[in-house]
């Protein structure tokens, strides 16, 4: 997320409505703005290979924003790709993952990082996106051709496509109130559009702010310390609630 588009775009059209509270809630956005975020230069690194080196070879890729790049941790292992490697990868399977998500990327943003993708010919791709499309106000009917056209793009190429919608942002300690329930509406609506253009263009949606939702808004210890981007343990909940949909499509695809 860039926490700067805060003040132009999801809240724009609430500042106007506020009235009388339209100081607190702009008073709240200037301090979203200007919290002190975990930096997407201290994402590890979303690669390498699990499992047995002579077992038959899954190609995993992820895509999308900062909790596709792992913003808030520091080992490989604690990202939801590397959760999801490890989980998928046996003695009859080796898993191949690579990362070409960004940190602050929008579903506008995925053209490039499916270019790249597919660079790898993989089988499975992860998607993580729509905080910073919520955050920033972008139009949902934008949401839902930009992610039609990523999702069928890889669903072109022979790619089986699991799409994680927005988070709960309801759920981070990281925006007061009245801001904090502005940006979880702004998401649900997000998450909603992403779910029935990921099913139009082939894809399988996983709801992630009904499946890790409740436990983020319970436990402060599923974010890292800037109360915005998961922490390991957060990141293993977003893991486990896709790993179904993940199975399922590694489990049907056509190898190549």
């Amino acid at each position: 997320m860039d926490p700067l588009r805060l003040t132009r775009g999801a809240v724009g059209g609430a500042l106007a409505a506020a009235g009388a509270g339209a100081g607190v809630l702009a008073a709240e956005v200037w301090a979203a703005a200007r919290r002190r975020y975990a930096a997407a230069g201290t994402a590890p690194l979303v690669d390498g290979e699990y499992g047995d080196p002579g077992a038959e070879r899954v190609r995993l890729v992820v895509l999308g924003d900062s909790t596709g790049a792992g913003v808030g941790v520091t080992r490989t292992e604690e990202t939801v790709g590397g959760v999801l490697a490890r989980r998928l990868a046996g003695p009859q399977r080796r898993v191949r993952l690579a990362g070409a998500a960004i940190a602050g990327s929008g579903t506008g943003d995925l053209g490039p990082q499916v270019s790249r993708a597919l660079l790898g010919r993989p089988d499975v791709a992860v998607l993580l996106v729509g905080m910073t499309d919520a955050t920033s106000g972008t139009s949902l009917a934008a949401v839902r051709q930009n992610l039609s056209d990523a999702v069928g793009r890889l669903h072109a190429a022979g790619t089986s496509v699991v799409v994680g919608t927005c988070l709960d942002l309801g759920a981070s300690r990281a925006f007061a109130q009245p801001l904090r329930s502005i940006v979880a509406w702004r998401g649900r609506r997000v998450a909603a559009a992403s779910a029935g253009a990921t099913r139009s263009a082939g894809g399988v949606p996983v709801d992630l702010g009904e499946r890790v939702g409740p436990v983020f808004r319970a436990d402060p210890a599923a974010y890292s310390e800037d109360r915005f981007h998961p922490s390991a343990d957060g990141y293993r909940l977003i893991a486990e609630a896709l790993l179904p949909a993940v199975a399922d499509a590694v489990a049907a695809r056509v190898p190549r």
